[in-house]
């Protein structure tokens, strides 16, 4: 059913098959054509078209400094066989392509096309990527923030509801969304992944009755964990060997897990270790603009938890800091509130985490 062989795979882009055959044209295109959404697309048909088994990609940046990786061809067509097993694409499907074509999570959206033989359609990268849309989609794949604002049009939101599998990655899922995900027909699911695993290697269901917090591994997928908490993976054909992360994980006896959140996003405050995503998901509950929590240096406390939040916040600081004080652990809540014209976030709609630290030191010391 699946198509591994690029010799033998196709396309169907803005109403043209592409094939191996193509690949002079498909770098002619990815010069010269007008429409500034389908050039990238182009460059990267070209590019899995050509004899070198590996392709380019860059890493999100959101704990640092973006980097580029090759990986090999073979590898994210193991990955992309898994996904369409598991949410049953078909060929013919068509799945929309709506995020930057430097980051993996895009990259497989056209890989999945290729191995499964749905068709592509392609919007520019937006906020609400289905404001324009009309046509029949299959296959969504998007940022929160993207679903985000998808789900604060009525119009996008029905568009929505009529997809048949909808993926979210690059960043955690809060409540408010999911509470708005309850009531649609589409199945949406919440990925676990990193660029190193060629997108990613779990789901878990965000809506309907399989709605969950834990991840389910895909099959043939090991997981442990380190002695520092952290999850270790193995992904045959994806991956050599042991995969350290720096996601702090809960492993559960029917083979599912959860996220804490990352080692490196421990803030020691005081000699209390706060895992600040874990307290963004508690605060996310009941507060509904962007906001990201970082960490100032602090002579006495060594870090000091601060906020950074959307400057359209209605709550004024004062209580923000009591609600936060009374819905968090003790020691656990932020002292300061820094409203910000935008929460930094990296190039596929994570919170640069990095930006915010400098971010929110720059606005501590003025």
């Amino acid at each position: 059913m699946w198509q591994t062989d690029i010799n033998k795979q196709s396309i169907m882009v803005a109403g043209r098959r592409f094939a191996i055959a193509d690949r002079s044209e498909l770098e002619r295109l990815a010069a010269s054509d007008t429409r500034p959404a389908l050039r990238p697309v182009y460059a990267f048909l070209a590019e899995w078209f050509s004899p070198s088994p590996c392709v380019e990609v860059q890493t999100s940046g959101s704990t640092g400094t973006p980097k580029k990786m090759f990986v090999e061809k073979t590898r994210m067509m193991c990955s992309a066989v898994r996904t369409c097993g598991f949410l049953g694409l078909r060929p013919g499907d068509t799945a929309l392509l709506c995020m930057d074509l430097r980051y993996i999570g895009a990259k497989m959206v056209v890989v999945r096309a290729l191995v499964a033989g749905m068709w592509l359609h392609v919007c520019p990268p937006s906020g609400n990527p289905l404001s324009g849309v009309e046509e029949k989609i299959d296959f969504l794949s998007v940022v929160p923030m993207q679903l985000y604002h998808i789900l604060q049009d009525a119009a996008t939101t029905r568009r929505l509801s009529r997809i048949h599998h909808v993926i979210v990655g690059g960043g955690p899922v809060d409540e408010t969304l999911r509470n708005r995900l309850a009531g649609l027909p589409c199945r949406v699911y919440s990925t676990y992944g990193m660029t190193e695993t060629l997108s990613h290697i779990a789901l878990r269901a965000l809506n309907g009755p399989e709605a969950s917090e834990r991840y389910m591994p895909f099959d043939g997928i090991r997981l442990s964990l380190s002695n520092c908490g952290t999850l270790v993976i193995q992904t045959p054909g994806i991956c050599d060997g042991d995969l350290a992360t720096n996601d702090v994980a809960r492993l559960y006896a029917d083979g599912t897990f959860a996220i804490v959140g990352r080692a490196d996003n421990t803030v020691n405050s005081g000699g209390v270790k706060i895992q600040i995503e874990e307290e963004e998901r508690r605060l996310g509950e009941w507060i509904h603009v962007p906001f990201a929590l970082s960490s100032v240096p602090d002579a006495c406390l060594g870090e000091m938890l601060v906020m950074l939040v959307d400057h359209r916040c209605p709550m004024d600081d004062a209580d923000l800091l009591s609600g936060m004080k009374a819905c968090l652990p003790r020691y656990h809540a932020p002292r300061q509130v820094f409203r910000v014209a935008e929460v930094p976030q990296t190039g596929n709609g994570k919170i640069d985490r990095k930006a915010c630290r400098e971010l929110a030191s720059r606005l501590s010391a003025g």
